[in-house]
């Protein structure tokens, strides 16, 4: 169950972005030879059209293969037209962006449809009061509900602590409903200080409750789940690329990082506990793909769109000797960090020490 999880995620997530630059080639008029998922000696393939759309060996990627990529292939005028080494920058730009822009919108897509699915939350019921808290201290007992502050409704958990934790040292007006009766309480949150995703410590305001732990399943309008999943999608991606700095900064220990076995344990384990846990992580791994395909590195999409930019500075293409040996710096760079994360996952195995996301 667990590899066939990871294949199902793999595969979707490496067609969605292959057809991302498809699509584009076939609207720029653009020739696709080959739609390949996998790289390697081919299993199966069929040809329809200009197009041969393959299944290859090696699952861990996937590509699209046009006319006029091939320098050393001498084109015909009107095959010119459809080369897309001949075509403006700015086509050839946006054929490279819609492979990563295509994985971000497929996760924005599956948060929508997780959105009007419903999600799990947590009602905002109070459950354990800490001693000497300002919640204690203001009269709040175990089974309240928090049913509004400073005027906002709160219908979750998550609505709540947002606020609390955004207004250390300000005065917030609370509306409680104990039984049938709904009344007032001010609070004022503590400052204290707390540890983000990231190990960083940052200042938060608590009241020093814990949630007693009801929940329900929230659903969400069509139009309201278009702006939760794109404010999601939005959040991960941020997230994203701030894990990326701060692993290069070194405030993230490169132990965290993870490869294949890493991917094809946690899908298992998504899988095992439903299709929303399996989707959730799909988008997370698409928004992950499409933000990685845009680093700066050689043989990348990233690494392509930089060439593209300095074609569009220069007025004309940089040199097929200086993309080569560029190409050839990426390939090696991208061998090191994945031999490193293959390291990574196999001393997670030896040692016994599971992986904290």
């Amino acid at each position: 169950m667990t590899i066939i999880s990871a294949f199902v995620l793999l595969g979707i997530l490496i067609f969605v972005h292959e057809l991302g630059h498809f699509i584009f080639a076939k609207l720029m008029g653009v020739r696709v030879l080959k739609f390949s998922l996998g790289f390697g000696p081919k299993l199966i393939g069929k040809k329809h059209g200009d197009t041969e759309y393959l299944i290859s060996a090696f699952p861990l990627g996937g590509y699209v293969k046009m006319l006029g990529e091939d320098p050393e292939t001498e084109l015909s005028e009107d095959e010119k037209a459809m080369a897309f080494n001949y075509q403006p920058v700015w086509k050839r730009f946006g054929i490279v962006f819609f492979g990563p822009l295509f994985n971000l919108l497929f996760a924005c897509l599956l948060f929508i449809l997780i959105y009007m699915g419903g999600v799990p939350a947590l009602y905002p019921d109070v459950g354990e009061i800490i001693a000497n808290s300002p919640a204690s201290g203001a009269g709040i007992l175990k089974g309240d509900r928090i049913v509004e502050i400073d005027g906002k409704s709160i219908g979750q958990w998550e609505e709540m602590t947002g606020i609390i934790h955004n207004s250390p040292g300000r005065s917030l007006d609370f509306r409680i409903k104990r039984g049938d009766e709904v009344f007032p309480i001010t609070i004022v949150p503590e400052t204290k200080t707390i540890t983000n995703i990231f190990g960083e410590e940052k200042k938060a305001g608590l009241i020093g409750i814990r949630p007693l732990g009801n929940q329900f399943k929230r659903h969400y309008g069509a139009g309201e789940a278009v702006i939760m999943g794109t404010v999601k999608t939005v959040e991960i991606s941020v997230l994203t690329v701030e894990s990326i700095i701060k692993l290069i900064q070194r405030i993230i220990p490169a132990e965290t990082i993870g490869g294949p076995i890493l991917i094809v344990q946690m899908a298992g384990e998504q899988a095992s506990q439903g299709a929303l846990n399996f989707f959730f992580f799909m988008g997370v791994i698409s928004i992950n793909l499409g933000i990685l395909n845009l680093l700066p590195i050689p043989v990348l999409d990233g690494g392509h769109l930089v060439f593209f930019a300095v074609e569009a500075v220069r007025g004309r293409q940089v040199s097929q000797r200086v993309v080569i040996n560029a190409q050839r710096v990426g390939i090696a760079v991208l061998i090191a960090i994945m031999a490193f994360a293959l390291y990574n996952d196999l001393m997670r195995i030896f040692t016994g020490k599971g992986f904290n996301p």
